[in-house]
């Protein structure tokens, strides 16, 4: 594979430049919405040029990190995410403020409206028929004009992420984030994961049309680490640009499927709430009855913000929850989907679940505690990653700092 070239801060530079200028920027309140540390991403860079090029003319110039659900960011880790530290801060970025998006209170959201049952229907294909509140965070509205900056990768919720991803469901109300999350789980992971067009970025799409302040998208493209591609945009298209140099250097192709595969994701996957990742993008690749290991010594949780409810509810197919619609009434449907889309493709069926493949945690969680999910686990400490180097023949392999490239069986070329 030839090296990936990256943008230099010149190119950057430019783009954000024109985008200034087109957008007419200068005397605004600007809130740039950014990932989190679980996605990689330069948002770094992005914080000083934005400053650079917006920060003297802008009236106000703040950052509100994209979290969904996950756990909050300390006041250290929000410095650490765009690259600077606390005494910088203080000397060069006084007025900036780094938010994280409070999602655990409900006087964060506005609510924007709704879509109606049969708007729903037609937009996941039959899927769900009920009405759907829209709400987001409100501190949108004290602002003029938002910048929504992080990367496009292949996803098991939206098919790929980026663009409006960020604010729904990156800043929005629990009534969407179970809404595209249980739409997915239907669909699974494998008819999900680095499809460009999907119920739940349709129902992204919707969503977004309701937000009252302007938008520009600002859809990244990382890869290897660099920033291989920047497409700025108010509409659909520069996102669109964006899926498509994804799709060639964060799709990779095998030639055949694997009885086992290692997957050693990143270590800044805290949790198996977010280092699911590492079995997301590797199950198109593990051969029917063969099995996935997650292989994370470091992970102690199954989730830091969701760890009673997934006591409750177990590891399942999306089926058996369909099945058991009663006993899992009260529960929040994005917690189901994210235990189906754990558990892999599969059915039940008179009483019995099967799955395609075996989900197996090699982790510091413990032992009991995963069996009790139902879902398998190994010691991590019996566990050698090195077997599974060069074992491909044997229907082996292994893959490091997994969670954000795709793998698929095939040859490479094909766009979903």
């Amino acid at each position: 594979m030839s090296p990936i070239p990256e943008l230099s801060d010149q190119d950057i530079r430019g783009q954000l430049q024109a985008m200034q200028a087109s957008q007419r920027l200068a005397g605004k309140r600007l809130l740039v919405i950014i990932p989190d540390q679980t996605r990689t991403a330069p948002v770094d860079r992005f914080f000083r040029l934005l400053h650079e090029v917006c920060g003297q003319e802008a009236s106000r110039l703040d950052f509100l990190v994209a979290l969904g659900t996950h756990p909050f960011l300390t006041e250290a880790q929000k410095l650490s995410r765009v690259g600077i530290t606390a005494s910088e801060k203080a000397r060069l970025y006084p007025r900036t403020r780094i938010l994280n998006h409070r999602w655990d209170r409900p006087g964060t959201f506005r609510h924007l409206g709704r879509i109606d049952g049969k708007t729903m229907g037609e937009l996941s294909g039959g899927a769900w028929r009920e009405n759907l509140e829209i709400s987001i965070n409100r501190r949108i509205l004290d602002y003029d004009s938002l910048l929504v900056l992080g990367p496009v990768y292949p996803h098991e919720i939206a098919g790929f992420s980026g663009g409006g991803k960020y604010l729904f469901p990156g800043i929005c109300g629990p009534d969407f984030i179970d809404a595209s999350h249980w739409l997915a789980a239907l669909r699974s992971n494998l008819g999900t994961i680095g499809v460009r067009d999907t119920p739940a970025r349709a129902l992204i799409e919707r969503a977004c049309a309701l937000v009252p302040t302007p938008v520009t998208y600002l859809n990244l493209v990382v890869a290897e680490g660099r920033l291989a591609g920047l497409f700025i945009g108010e509409e659909r298209e520069p996102w669109e640009r964006a899926v498509e140099l994804s799709s060639r250097l964060n799709i990779r192709y095998v030639p055949r499927a694997y009885r086992s595969v290692l997957s050693i994701p990143s270590t800044h996957y805290e949790d198996f709430w977010t280092g699911a990742k590492a079995f997301y993008k590797l199950e198109p690749i593990v051969a029917d009855g063969g099995e996935l290991i997650v292989y994370a010594p470091w992970m102690k949780r199954i989730s830091r913000t969701h760890d009673e409810l997934l006591r409750r509810v177990g590891f399942h197919v999306s089926s058996y929850y369909l099945a058991h619609a009663g006993r899992y009434a009260g529960i929040r449907k994005a917690v189901l989907a994210y235990s189906s889309l754990v558990k892999g493709a599969g059915d039940y069926r008179d009483g019995r679940e099967t799955t395609r493949v075996r989900v197996v945690l090699a982790a510091a969680v413990p032992e009991g505690l995963c069996r009790e999910l139902a879902l398998d686990w190994r010691d991590p400490r019996e566990l050698d990653p090195r077997e599974w180097e060069n074992r491909e023949q044997d229907g082996l392999a292994i893959v490091r700092e997994a969670g954000e490239v795709l793998y698929r069986v095939g040859t490479e070329g094909r766009m979903s």
